[in-house]
């Protein structure tokens, strides 16, 4: 191979149409091995690898390079806003298939056979853990060794475009997580040369999962960062290649560099064109400063959603500024409707069901407690995402092993209830224009009762209530002042109320929500 004057090496090869299979020979230029040693690697750009020989595989057709023959057929329908997104966080492996015959993972032909379900529930985007080849059988997908190929565990890389393309023709987008902090040692980049896309040493020696990609490194010769271009080309790639819809970005605190983030995120939104594109970011604690306006991100995963409702689900005293809080996170500095992705658990956390029952809230209080956080998910100010299974109380402890989620649990009434509740909740909060305006006003708060109300309205006279009771006591004939609607209609029990001189009486049940819409 040669190498030209902007530092790529190349060579000309006469082939036919077919499939093969390839590696390079480098010399490496990595501290670690010997001076110019010889490294057989796989080619950093491979858009598909073998899984045992690792060899790059390389398809022509009509002499030109495609990943496969897939034809898309559902590139033209309408996709949800961003506003109105609620966001299905699953991991392919462990969501579904292999249920009877005790596969060790699903695949993605098994979420396609599911989505009549996920369609049902009403969701209008999943957020997929790590798609990108990672080494070993079964993982989490957080130590990508592989930046263009999905992982081959899971199917061709056409069932993946089948799946993305069956998610679209439901009206529900594709969020894929991203992993831009560190990658595998596996990784090809690691041996043609560590240091020219990775940093020697890693930041904080605690939070760290692999060589990590040094943001700040410039090539003076081509003025170009290394590590950026490279990711810059797999975001690239994965939105023209597979249609994905968003990015969640991992460890961006570990990142450190808003304007590579920043990079990252205009050029996705550039190369989506007219699409709409959601970015967010796992930023622990979670902060305002890496949001939009002044951030480089649309959205932060919001722990203190989850730690907020899990302190009061869990039994501490209710503390009204708090909830306040998770209900508007505007207090904490997020401006906009979009700017939190709120969610009771996540792949990182226990289950809701499986926190509470360690804290001793069992049977019924335990769906009691799982709906109030449910309304309070889908009514609060931000992206609501439910983590799988979270929808039926799925409450299996958190594992990095094969661990499905277990469907046998809507054999049960009190999970079908469940269920139903929440497809209830998703219908309303896809649906109701108000979620895409950041207006809210608390009209009414009882320390002492216990209840809290807040409404939610938008510039076009679009909006609702939202009237909970978070002590303990049943709230008799309650008074609640300054209610926003004379005629309303209770949209959970589907019951008419009037409002005499804008003071709404009636009965609220114990730790339950109510949600008005004016009629």
């Amino acid at each position: 191979m040669k190498k030209d004057d902007n530092g790529y090496f190349s060579a000309i090869v006469k082939l036919a149409d077919g499939t093969y299979q390839y590696k390079f020979n480098v010399r490496s230029k990595s501290w670690f091995n010997e001076p110019d040693e010889w490294k057989a690697i796989t080619d950093p750009y491979a858009t598909d690898v073998h899984p045992e020989t690792q060899n790059a595989i390389l398809r022509l057709k009509a002499g030109k390079k495609v990943v496969d023959e897939y034809v898309w057929r559902s590139d033209g329908v309408h996709l949800a806003e961003n506003a109105h997104l609620v966001i299905y966080e699953m991991h392919v492996g462990d969501f579904s298939g292999g249920e009877s015959d005790d596969l060790p993972r699903g695949k993605y032909t098994d979420v396609v056979d599911k989505l009549d379900y996920l369609a049902d529930l009403g969701i209008n985007a999943i957020e997929l853990m790590p798609l990108k080849t990672t080494p070993g059988d079964f993982n989490w997908g957080y130590s990508p060794a592989h930046y263009f190929a999905p992982e081959q565990s899971y199917g061709p890389t056409a069932e993946l475009k089948r799946l993305v393309d069956e998610c679209h023709a439901c009206g529900i987008r594709v969020i894929v997580d991203g992993v831009y902090n560190h990658a595998s040692t596996d990784n090809a980049l690691t041996q043609i040369d560590h240091d020219y896309w990775f940093r020697r040493e890693g930041k904080d020696p605690e939070q760290n999962w692999g060589p990590e990609f040094n943001y700040e490194l410039i090539d003076e010769r081509f003025q170009i960062c290394p590590a950026r271009e490279f990711i810059l080309d797999s975001i690239r790639f994965w939105i023209y290649e597979y249609r994905i819809d968003g990015i969640r970005f991992d460890a961006a605190k570990q990142i450190n560099n808003f304007d590579a983030l920043r990079e990252f995120v205009t050029h996705g939104r550039k190369m989506a064109e007219m699409k709409p594109f959601f970015t967010v970011a796992e930023y622990i604690p979670p902060t305002p400063e890496v949001t939009e306006p002044d951030g480089p991100v649309e959205s932060c995963w919001n722990d203190s959603f989850m730690y907020g409702m899990l302190e009061y689900l869990g039994g501490e005293p209710f503390n009204l500024d708090k909830i306040k809080h998770v209900i508007n996170p505007r207090g904490l500095g997020f401006v906009g409707t979009t700017s939190t992705t709120n969610y009771l658990a996540n792949h990182d956390q226990n289950r809701l069901f499986r926190k509470l029952g360690e804290k001793g809230i069992l049977d019924d209080e335990l769906y009691t407690r799982a709906k109030l956080g449910a309304l309070i998910l889908m009514t609060a100010v931000g992206v609501p995402m439910i983590w799988m299974g979270e929808e039926f109380g799925e409450h299996r402890p958190m594992s990095e092993d094969s661990n499905k989620i277990d469907w046998t649990l809507l054999e049960h009434e009190p999970n079908q209830d469940l269920l139903a509740f929440y497809k209830k909740l998703i219908s309303f909060r896809t649906s109701h224009a108000a979620f895409a305006s950041e207006n809210i006003e608390f009209f009414h708060e009882s320390p002492d009762a216990g209840v809290l109300a807040f409404h939610r309205f938008d510039d076009l006279g679009n909006s609702f209530a939202v009237v909970l009771n978070l002590s303990d006591d049943d709230a008799a004939e309650y008074s609640i002042p300054s209610f926003p609607f004379e005629r309303s209609r209770e949209l959970l029990a589907d019951a008419e109320f009037d409002a005499a001189q804008h003071i709404l009486r009636l009965d609220i049940p114990r730790r339950s929500g109510l949600i008005f819409v004016p009629r």
